[in-house]
């Protein structure tokens, strides 16, 4: 089988968030498993200047119809490392070639997003249409890719008849959402512009095209597969998502092992694993209280934080905690950029507890595994959480996180709770309620376990067991690819009896 990932991001050619992890890794598990695989990404600005990879030029020139002109890219290759996953990168340097990915400087989207990922969606088709051997199922991600499903299915089916589409959502809060004019872009015809298909609330909303369209739905976790069911969780399309609940699956995110594992990453100050992880753990700790410029006490627990600062990572609830937490014997790290009226809380939090918190305004991939090597306490509040994999990475890295119950976190962290420490399954401190008071709550009981050597022993070595290699969920995948191409298969076949018919 051949597999074919079309994305808008991927490690280590480009990254915003944990969307260019999958894509960056994924596809390396399904190799491993015999499949055929290959990533088509958009080729940014920071895809020449920041990823360090070779990239070589395939000749291939595309003239891809926008509205009513007619845009050139040119495609290039690279490689997901240690792997022969070839990666294709789409080069249009009018819609490309800019510092950030989706947004601008403000914070704001690019007011030509729309146009940009409707030419990205028809070039990545383009190119496919090149792949030698042909693809049998493209699986697109997020709604930067979403609209391949209905252009595949009403506009290109001639010459890419047969492929299956499978649409993962990484994150159902981010749509693609613009005006009704932006439907010309597409391409797409005017009457598929309806609340049944492309319509949203007089809008034109590309990722509702893919959950139309795709022949199967998988989100990252089973929990936040029923969640997104929800009024609560589903964003104004949970009406949508119960119609195809039995075409929806959630698959728990892996996590590079080669590259997030303490006896592996050169960037620590010492390597370790669960047989051993006191000393290098307590070396590690030492070096990020140095990097942080925090007092170097072993005693003092560490708490660390990394990710977008936003309120779906629940941080009006830490911030609301914050003050009583560092008026205690704590420590507190955190790595990450996002809304300005975070940037000054923290500011001020830190002039008030001086030698108790560090901030890093930015994003640092050697940072954040020295982070989550030191840490003693990962601290992921999140009102929701698809997946998540900060989690996942202090688990492998013997910190322990305290998680609220909420989508990828529920189905990957054990609470601790008496009956858990006793028989060896824990894994963190999880609460429930969106409340500071909760979060309070599950703070106290991480610091009592940690006031206990043995349980905290047991609890860090439980974590450190736990398999989250991309293993197990790479073969869930290609039992969806297995039923994708069934459903494509018996589509096609109903359309040639129609044909024959007619």
């Amino acid at each position: 089988m051949n597999v074919v990932f079309v994305a808008s991001e991927a490690v280590p050619f480009a990254k915003t968030g944990g969307l260019a992890d999958v894509i960056g890794s994924l596809p390396c598990a399904l190799e491993r498993l015999g499949l055929g695989v290959s990533v088509i990404i958009p080729c940014y600005r920071e895809v020449w200047w920041r990823s360090g990879q070779e990239i070589t030029t395939n000749g291939w020139k595309l003239w891809i119809p926008v509205g009513s002109r007619e845009v050139e890219a040119r495609v290039h290759e690279g490689r997901l490392p240690g792997s022969d996953v070839a990666v294709y990168l789409i080069d249009q340097p009018g819609y490309f070639d800019r510092d950030q990915l989706y947004l601008r400087e403000d914070g704001s989207d690019f007011p030509d997003n729309a146009e940009r990922f409707a030419f990205f969606a028809k070039a990545a088709l383009e190119t496919i249409s090149r792949l030698e051997p042909r693809p049998d199922v493209i699986h697109c991600h997020d709604w930067q890719s979403a609209l391949i499903p209905a252009m595949l299915r009403e506009r290109y089916s001639p010459w890419l008849e047969g492929l299956g589409t499978l649409l993962t959502v990484h994150n159902l809060a981010y749509q693609g959402v613009f005006d009704a004019s932006a439907l010309a872009l597409t391409g797409l015809d005017r009457r598929l512009f309806n609340w049944r298909q492309l319509e949203y609330h007089g809008r034109l909303n590309y990722l509702k095209a893919g959950l139309v369209y795709a022949d199967l739905i998988s989100t990252v976790s089973p929990t936040y597969a029923r969640e997104i069911q929800t009024p609560e969780f589903g964003c104004g399309l949970d009406g949508l998502l119960r119609s195809r609940s039995a075409d929806l699956t959630g698959i728990i995110n892996g996590i590079d092992t080669e590259v997030w594992s303490p006896a592996r990453e050169p960037m620590l100050a010492a390597q370790y694993d669960a047989t051993d992880f006191e000393t290098g753990k307590a070396l590690c700790k030492a070096a990020l209280q140095r990097r942080a410029g925090l007092p170097e006490r072993a005693d003092v627990p560490l708490f660390a934080q990394i990710g977008r600062l936003d309120p779906q990572k629940g941080w009006d609830l830490l911030i609301e905690v914050a003050d009583d937490l560092l008026r205690g014997e704590v420590q507190l790290v955190v790595l990450g950029f996002g809304q300005a009226r975070y940037h000054d809380q923290l500011d001020r939090l830190a002039v008030r507890h001086p030698g108790k918190l560090r901030v890093f305004l930015e994003f640092s991939g050697t940072l954040a595994h020295q982070i989550e090597a030191g840490a003693d306490l990962f601290l992921m509040p999140s009102l929701y959480e698809p997946c998540g994999l900060n989690q996942l990475y202090s688990l492998a890295h013997g910190t322990v996180p305290v998680v609220r119950a909420t989508g990828g976190l529920s189905d990957t962290v054990v609470d601790a709770t008496p009956g858990s420490l006793a028989d060896g399954t824990a894994t963190g401190v999880v609460f429930r309620d969106p409340t500071p008071q909760a979060l309070r709550e599950a703070i106290e009981r991480a610091l009592a376990i940690r006031g206990d050597p043995v349980a905290w022993r047991q609890l860090v070595e439980n974590g450190m067991r736990a398999d989250w290699s991309w293993d197990r969920s790479a073969r869930d995948y290609v039992a969806l690819y297995d039923e994708v191409g069934r459903r494509a298969a018996r589509r096609v076949g109903r359309g040639s009896r129609l044909a024959m018919a007619v």
